[in-house]
Formats: C-alpha cells, structure tokens, sequence
C-alpha cells in the first residue's frame, strides 16, 4: 500500500473453513504488482494442478485444490455437485481435495498467488452465482438467440446485466418471468 503497511490476507472457500491460506502483503508486494495470498495454514493441503491433475512448477499458473482437516464431506443434499467439486486426492489415497475453480500459481518464496476465477463464477450478496448457468437458461427462450451475463456494480451494490440477441422484441418482464421459474431468486 501507498503508506508502507503490511496488510494480513487470508483465502479459503467457506468448503474448507474460511480460511486455508493466510499471509502478509508488503510494500514491495504492492510495487511489483503481487498479491500473494499467503501459505497453507497447519493442517491444510495446497496443490496447483494442471488439467491431468499433476502439480506445476513454481510460477505456472494452475487450479487450486485444498484438502485437509478442516474440509467439508461436501454439500447437503447436491450429490452432483460433491462429485464434481470434492475429488480424491491424487496424492493421498483415501483422502479428499476441494476443487476451488481459482486459478492460482506458487511463487519462489513459497506463497501463493491468486490469479482469479477459471469459470464465471461471481458472489452477489453472499451467493455464489454461476454466470453461465443464466446464460443457458436465457438463451432457451424460443425468442433469444444468443445471451451473456455480467455482473455490474454500482456505489459498491453488485448486481446481474442479462444481454441478449432476438429478432423480435421481448418484455422485460416476459423473460424475467421465463427465468424466475427456471433459476433460484437470488439469480
């Protein structure tokens, strides 16, 4: 930062308690443009992974997955989702990882850096939003041809902008009632 503080930052997704990685951003940090997002804490497993699941060298930049004793058994009542999301740990048989969807990579000194989301995942008002999964609704109303979604953010207050292409005018209200019934509210 701009005063010559150290600022504590801690990462982890609410699947492995909050927080799994804790560490300082320095000055110098802040000068070459990193932010490191610290070090695994005690009782945590960290790995950088590339698609086949097989760990990168420092500086590459793969998918973070985290395991350890402070990971969920997985998500009540979303089998789908547990499978997809919390794997075996390719390096420790009978344990299980947690697959972020963050990208991230090691740097030298043995910290970790966030690199942003491999989706298009967004967190409005404390829900996780798949921005895709409105894209795909959206577009199976018989009118719309093509659809994207992007989260904007006004005076701090984020919310959802649905574009979209048709040959024909639609009501807005229309197509927010198409989509109501086939999305959770908060989407």
């Amino acid at each position: 930062n701009k005063h010559g503080r150290t600022a504590r930052n801690e990462y982890g997704p609410t699947e492995t308690t909050i927080v799994s990685i804790a560490g300082y951003i320095t000055p110098e940090d802040v000068k070459r443009k990193r932010m490191p997002i610290g070090r695994p804490i005690g009782n945590t497993r960290v790995y950088i992974l590339d698609k086949n699941k097989e760990p990168l060298p420092i500086g590459v930049k793969g998918e973070l997955y985290i395991g350890g004793e402070g990971l969920a058994k997985g998500y009540l009542g979303d089998e789908t989702l547990t499978k997809e999301r919390f794997i075996n740990d390719p390096f420790i048989p009978g344990k299980q990882v947690y697959r972020t969807g963050d990208q991230a990579r090691w740097l030298p000194d043995g910290t970790i850096e966030f690199s942003g989301r491999l989706d298009d995942q967004v967190k409005i008002r404390g829900f996780r939003v798949e921005l895709g999964e409105i894209e795909t609704q959206l577009v199976l109303h018989e009118k719309v041809m093509e659809g994207v979604v992007l989260m904007k953010e006004n005076n701090g207050d984020k919310f959802l902008v649905a574009y979209y292409v048709s040959d024909n005018a639609l009501e807005t209200t229309a197509l927010k009632n198409f989509l109501q019934v086939r999305l959770p509210d908060y989407m």
